[in-house]
C-alpha cells in the first residue's frame, strides 16, 4: 500500500492553480490572489499633520514660551498654499498638509490662542507628529504578493494604494456524490438498515471552507445506472470526489463504472487509518478523488488530501499538513502498519504546555467524537507504545 505522504505528493502533481479572474475588491475577501497589488498612489501624498494643532518651524519654538502669528489654516484633504515664514504658525488638523517651510507639529494641548497670536508652551523636536510623504507606501510599491489569501486587512490596503480590480484566482469547482443504497438524506423516511447520509454535506462544507466551489451530485444506488447517471454530472468541475464504493466488495461499484467511463487510476488504497480505501486518478480534464465511506474515515481524508488539492488549485503555498507538538494526556499502544491518525482533545497544563488526550475509541463511524475533536495525534506505522508525557505530532483543526 502506498504511503500518505506519497499519496499526497501524487495527488498534488496532478494540478496547476487554475486561471485568473478579475474582481472588485469589494468582493475579494477570502480569495487568492493571481498576481501582486502594486500601488496606484503615495500614501500619504506629502508631508501631513499626524495631530491636531500647529504646524511651526521647530526653530522658533527653540525657547518657550514662544509667541507666534498664525497665518491660515491647514485641514485635512485641504491644501496649504503658502510658505510659513520665521515667527509664523498655521492652524493645522490631523492629516491637514504641512505649509512649506514648516517642520514640526505642536499639539493643540501645549499651545494657547491669544487674538491673532498663539503661543507655544512646549518646544517640539524638529519632525514632532509630522508623517513624511510615503510613509506607508509609495506608488510602485507591492502591497501584497500573489498567492496571498485576501483578508479584510489587506481589502483595506488595496483601497487605501487605489486598486479597484485584483486577479484572483478562480474558485475550485468541486463535484461530491455519495454512494450508497444504505444512505437517505437528511429529512427523507429511513427504512430499514439505512441511515442518514453526511458524508457530502460534510465535504461540501470542507470544500467551501477551503475556498472552493461544491456541487452535491446526490446520492448513486448500487448499480451501474444511477452511478453513471449521477457522474455525468460532474463535466466540466476540476475535481470529481465520491464517498464510498471505493473498496472491494461486489457493490462497490466506483471504481469499475468510472473506469468504464476513461477512469485512468493513478493509486488505490493506502496505508492509513482511518481511510484505507482511498482512490485518486483522472477521467480526461476531471480529476477524481474516491473517499471510504465511513464518516470519520471520509472527512479525515478530506482533510488530508482534498484541502491540499484544493489549496494547489487556488495557487497557495503552505505546507499542507501544519502539525505541532503537544504532550500525551494518556498512554497510546504499540501502532500496527499503517499510519494513523487519532480523534483527540487539546487542553493545558499549569505551565501552559498542549495536552493531546485520544479518545478511547477510535471506531472511524463514529461522528461525534470528531465533532468534539481538537486535533489529530499522527501516529507512524509501527511507532512504539508511548506513555502519558510523551511528546506526539499533532494536526489542529484550527490550523485547518
Amino acid at each position: 500500500m502506498l504511503s500518505v505522504e506519497d499519496a499526497l505528493v501524487r495527488i498534488l502533481e496532478a494540478f496547476e492553480p487554475l486561471p485568473a479572474e478579475t474582481l472588485s475588491i469589494a468582493q475579494a475577501r477570502g480569495r487568492v490572489l493571481a498576481a501582486p497589488i502594486v500601488s496606484r498612489v503615495t500614501q500619504p501624498p506629502s508631508d501631513v499633520s499626524a495631530m491636531d494643532g500647529y504646524a511651526v518651524r521647530a526653530a522658533d519654538v527653540a525657547q518657550v514660551p514662544a509667541r507666534l502669528t498664525l497665518v491660515g489654516t491647514a485641514p485635512a484633504g485641504g491644501a496649504a498654499a503658502f510658505a510659513l515664514g520665521p515667527g509664523e504658525a498655521v492652524r493645522i488638523f490631523t492629516g491637514g498638509p504641512l505649509p512649506d517651510g514648516a517642520d514640526s507639529i505642536v499639539i493643540q494641548e501645549e499651545c494657547a490662542r491669544e487674538g491673532a497670536d498663539v503661543v507655544v508652551k512646549e518646544a517640539p523636536k524638529r519632525g514632532t507628529y509630522v508623517r513624511r510623504a510615503g510613509l506607508d507606501f509609495r506608488a510602485g510599491d507591492q502591497g501584497l504578493a500573489a498567492g496571498r489569501l485576501l483578508t479584510a486587512r489587506d481589502i483595506g490596503l488595496a483601497a487605501a494604494m487605489n486598486v479597484p480590480w485584483v486577479q484572483v484566482r478562480r474558485r475550485p469547482r468541486i463535484a461530491i456524490l455519495a454512494t450508497g443504497d444504505e444512505i437517505v438524506m437528511p429529512g427523507e423516511p429511513i427504512g430499514p438498515n439505512q441511515i442518514v447520509s453526511s458524508n457530502a454535506l460534510a465535504l461540501a462544507g470542507l470544500v467551501e471552507s477551503c475556498g472552493g466551489e461544491a456541487s452535491n451530485l446526490g446520492i448513486a444506488r448500487d448499480e451501474r445506472a444511477s452511478l453513471e447517471a449521477l457522474a455525468a454530472g460532474a463535466e466540466g468541475a476540476d475535481l470529481l470526489v465520491t464517498s464510498g464504493g471505493a473498496s472491494v466488495g461486489e457493490r462497490d461499484l466506483v471504481r469499475q463504472v468510472l473506469g468504464d467511463r476513461g477512469l485512468e487510476l493513478n493509486f488505490w488504497k493506502i496505508a492509513m487509518r482511518p481511510g484505507k480505501p482511498l482512490m485518486f486518478g483522472r477521467m480526461g480534464r476531471t480529476a477524481m478523488l474516491g473517499l471510504p465511506g465511513n464518516p470519520v474515515s471520509s472527512l479525515v481524508c478530506g482533510l488530508l488530501f482534498l484541502r491540499p488539492a484544493i489549496e494547489r488549485l487556488l495557487g497557495l503555498d503552505r505546507p499542507p499538513h501544519p502539525l505541532q507538538t503537544a504532550q500525551l494526556g494518556a498512554d497510546l499502544p504499540t501502532n500496527d502498519g499503517r499510519q494513523d491518525y487519532l480523534r483527540a482533545t487539546l487542553s493545558r497544563d499549569e505551565a501552559g504546555h498542549a495536552i493531546a488526550t485520544a479518545f478511547g475509541t477510535q471506531d472511524s463511524s463514529m461522528l461525534a467524537t470528531l465533532a468534539h475533536s481538537d486535533c489529530l495525534i499522527l501516529r507512524a506505522p509501527h511507532a512504539p507504545a508511548l506513555s502519558a508525557g510523551s511528546l506526539v505530532q499533532i494536526l489542529p483543526f484550527d490550523s485547518l
